[in-house]
């Protein structure tokens, strides 16, 4: 498998970082001839995706198609891959943006740069969470607890709290017989 250059290693870093993996906006002084050569590679590697930009939400723009409408970057499996960011939580984010739009932003009168991107890190006990969702028969409090060793209600806030509301992942519950509430990824 081929590795990434310093430079595209700063790219894909900073997509994982980003909601729905925007490539965009490339690293300063990355401009003209060399973008568009690194980002060519990328894309012909399979790192990089070229996908229509959705100007309501502000994405920035590759290129222009000629019709209105304009492409953005996103990060694709692969490329986090990569970078050595776990299959399980690479393809979490990137079927969360195949899946379903993400609703319009809100626009706050403060400064936007202020909010901060998640990132998703390998070997975190987080991925170790969305592996366990991911799985058809789901996972219980009580199994993410035995797994993680942590506390029922902190597991319950983190499904909640980050895995929802942070990185907008539609967990699903459902009662089982002997088992009691199961959590799923879809």
């Amino acid at each position: 498998m081929t590795t990434p250059s310093d430079t595209q290693t700063m790219i894909l870093s900073r997509a994982a970082t980003r909601p729905g993996n925007l490539a965009l906006p490339l690293p300063e002084g990355l401009v003209g001839a060399a973008a568009k050569m690194v980002v060519g590679k990328m894309i012909a590697r399979g790192w990089l995706e070229e996908v229509e930009a959705n100007l309501r939400r502000s994405e920035p723009m590759w290129r222009e198609t000629g019709d209105g409408h304009g492409t953005t970057l996103i990060a694709t499996e692969a490329g986090l891959e990569a970078i050595g960011i776990e299959p399980v939580v690479a393809s979490a984010v990137a079927n969360v943006r195949k899946a379903r739009p993400q609703p319009e932003p809100v626009q706050m009168p403060c400064d936007s740069e202020t909010v901060k991107p998640v990132a998703i890190r390998a070997g975190t006990k987080q991925a170790q969470i969305i592996a366990m969702l991911q799985r058809p028969e789901g996972a219980t409090v009580a199994e993410i607890v035995a797994a993680t060793g942590w506390l029922a209600h902190t597991v319950r806030g983190s499904i909640s709290g980050a895995l929802k509301k942070k990185l907008g992942l539609p967990i699903a519950t459902e009662k089982v017989e002997g088992r009691g509430t199961v959590y799923k990824l879809p």
